[in-house]
């Protein structure tokens, strides 16, 4: 298997995607051209890749609620094999362009096809597919570490690493850790695997240590009015990647490879919200696993409050516009962010001209050719577990910003980015030592918990806004 080009692209959240690293290999370029002869696709510029490649992915133009290449529903994503059209002179569709994505960055490389473009082979055929997804993921964990949760300077410093690290382990182009077609991966050392199935995404056999890693992921969704005439609403739903305890859980979905479930779980789903005899926990997933990552079970869970109660008033004079805005973190809540951001956007209106907003904790830092205030919260909120924002903006740049049909006159929104880690809202943890593995190995057990928010909604509360008759809908 060979490459043709390599590309690393940051995505940070509200920032510009940018290409931090890309690759292109000549000979295996050459090797393609002859390979297609009339149907070959040269590979563009990489700010040609990066545009067509987030478009694929569904990331390009988030102010924009309709662009036809994403959204279009004639359109089909064929992940992990992504097409990329591209509209030059020559014209043509660059394909398999394999992805993999992790906090902020988006990998993605090219491999080399040793068939004819024409008629194009199944993906199951190619053995290039799972050897560059494994490759993508071995660079994956040298930029981002084990973890998976890189510093700046860290991952700074590892892509200054990667041109020479590329050279010893992809000379050419051609990746020197992964079997060639025909041979099997042998072990270093001799090892004793039985007949260990592996996946398709993985082509040579684990080596060192066995290791179980169960990650609990809760999910909290809001719409705040801040208005007596409509009800707030808020909803957390929950992922267990690969057993949780704590407040009684709802909803409960498991994978096929569950074997067994107690009947109490069962009930549990039924039983109204506010009944006293609900089963509580523990819960047990007696399961057989498959070879790669898979979500073990996904659940739903009552919580008296939103963790971070916010207003927004907004009032307009003239060409101005009044700002305040209140947060308060709930005391239950862990005061420990990995990041909190707050995006105010403001569409429909001409670009931002003179901004004076003072902030009481963070960082307030303002695009006026997008519209948009992110307000940086950093990682605690004060003692007090209360900030504000407080000024006044005006829109006097000689151009529109950015547009949105729902977002018209007092209608504005804040949004909540933020995640806080080793806590859930519902109470439910993994407990480590009783999870139980039946094999001859003796696997190292890591757990986590995370609480991360996702389209957690304030609403200006002197506007308009659009409002659910019921809960938040899963």
């Amino acid at each position: 298997m060979s490459l043709r080009a390599l590309w690393i692209v940051s995505n940070e959240r509200g920032q510009n995607a940018s290409v931090r690293f890309s690759r292109m290999f000549a000979t295996v370029e050459h090797r393609a051209k002859i390979l297609a002869g009339s149907s070959y696709v040269a590979v563009p510029e990489e700010s040609i890749v990066l545009q067509l490649l987030l478009t694929e992915l569904g990331l390009s133009d988030p102010n924009k609620s309709y662009v036809a290449l994403r959204d279009d529903c004639l359109h089909h994503q064929r992940s992990p094999a992504l097409e990329l059209h591209i509209n030059s002179p020559e014209r043509g569709v660059l394909w398999p362009v394999l992805a993999i994505s992790q906090g902020p960055l988006i990998l993605a490389c090219l491999p080399l096809v040793d068939a004819p473009a024409e008629p194009r082979p199944p993906l199951a055929s190619l053995l290039s597919i799972s050897q560059g997804l494994t490759f993508l993921a071995g660079v994956q964990s040298f930029l981002l570490g084990s973890g998976g949760k890189p510093d700046s300077e860290g991952l700074a410093s590892r892509l200054a690493m990667l041109p020479s690290v590329l050279l010893q382990v992809c000379p050419l182009g051609t990746p020197l850790d992964v079997p060639l077609l025909g041979q099997p991966a042998a072990p270093a050392v001799p090892t004793s695997v039985g007949n260990q199935k592996l996946p398709a995404w993985k082509t040579g056999l684990h080596r060192g240590r066995a290791v179980v890693n169960v990650a609990l992921i809760e999910t909290v969704r809001s719409m705040q009015y801040g208005n007596q005439s409509r009800q707030d609403l808020w909803d957390v739903y929950v992922t267990l990647t690969l057993p949780p305890n704590g407040s009684p859980l709802q909803d409960i979905l498991v994978h096929p490879c569950v074997t067994s479930l107690d009947s109490n779980i069962l009930t549990s789903n039924s039983v109204d919200n506010y009944d006293g005899s609900a089963f509580s926990g523990p819960y047990k997933f007696p399961f057989s696993p498959p070879m790669e990552p898979f979500r073990l079970c996904s659940y739903t869970s009552q919580v008296p409050v939103p963790p971070i109660l916010g207003s927004y008033h907004l009032r307009e004079e003239k060409n101005q516009l009044h700002v305040s805005v209140t947060f308060k973190l709930h005391e239950s809540v862990k005061n420990n962010f990995e990041y909190c951001e707050a995006h105010l956007p403001f569409f429909n209106r001409n670009q931002m001209g003179n901004v004076d907003v003072k902030v009481s904790s963070g960082q307030l830092d303002v695009s006026k050719e997008k519209n948009l205030l992110v307000w940086g919260l950093g990682q605690k909120f004060p003692k007090f577990r209360e900030v504000t924002m407080e000024g006044t903006i005006s829109f006097s740049g000689s151009t529109p910003g950015p547009s949105d049909p729902l977002c018209t006159e007092l209608t504005a929104y804040i949004k909540l980015y933020f995640k806080v880690a080793d806590m859930t809202l519902s109470g439910c943890c993994v407990d480590q030592h009783s999870v139980q593995v039946y094999s001859s190995a003796k696997p190292r057990i890591v757990t986590s918990r995370d609480l991360i928010s996702k389209d957690y909604f304030i609403w200006n509360s002197t506007g308009s806004a659009p409002v659910s008759s019921g809960q938040i809908m899963l």
